[in-house]
């Protein structure tokens, strides 16, 4: 199942990759990152940002995600740490980024920064016939009569 609930998780982050993002122990609020994906890359996603930004400084963090259509939900942990490989930056530049940088892939105020991830939780929310069924009568629901849930390492 663990496979299966992975694939999942990253076909729906590709779909809509933006995650809620902080450092991990740190009383400062979350915030919204664009997820960089790479699909030959396992184990990591990537932000590009600002150097002022809160998360710059790297470190243990947590990222929260929730689909486009609330069908699964994923929290995970891991390590930010700023990207030095400048194929990386290279392959994930793209017209969308470049909108937001005047001075290009060489712009002082350009940092990328690489999520490694550790593990997650993931949920789906998918009821199938026998749990909506449940719902609608009021019975009792058990575990799985919803969806899958499961603990993973990316």
């Amino acid at each position: 199942m663990s496979d299966d609930i992975k694939t999942l998780f990253w076909k729906a982050l590709a779909n809509s990759p933006i995650v809620m993002v902080g450092a991990t122990g740190e009383r400062e609020h979350h915030i919204p990152m664009n997820a960089q994906l790479d699909k030959d890359a396992h184990g990591a996603f990537w932000f590009f940002t600002a150097p002022d930004n809160q998360l710059a400084g790297g470190g243990p963090a947590m990222a929260q995600f929730a689909a486009a259509g609330h069908d699964l939900f994923a929290c995970i942990s891991g390590t930010l740490r700023r990207e030095t490989d400048r194929a990386v930056l290279d392959k994930l530049w793209s017209n969308h980024i470049a909108a937001w940088y005047e001075g290009g892939k060489d712009d002082p105020k350009l940092v990328l920064l690489r999520f490694d991830l550790d593990d997650a939780e993931i949920w789906t929310a998918h009821p199938g016939v026998k749990g909506m069924f449940k719902l609608a009568t009021g019975m009792t629901m058990k575990a799985g009569d919803f969806g899958q849930h499961a603990k993973v390492v990316l």
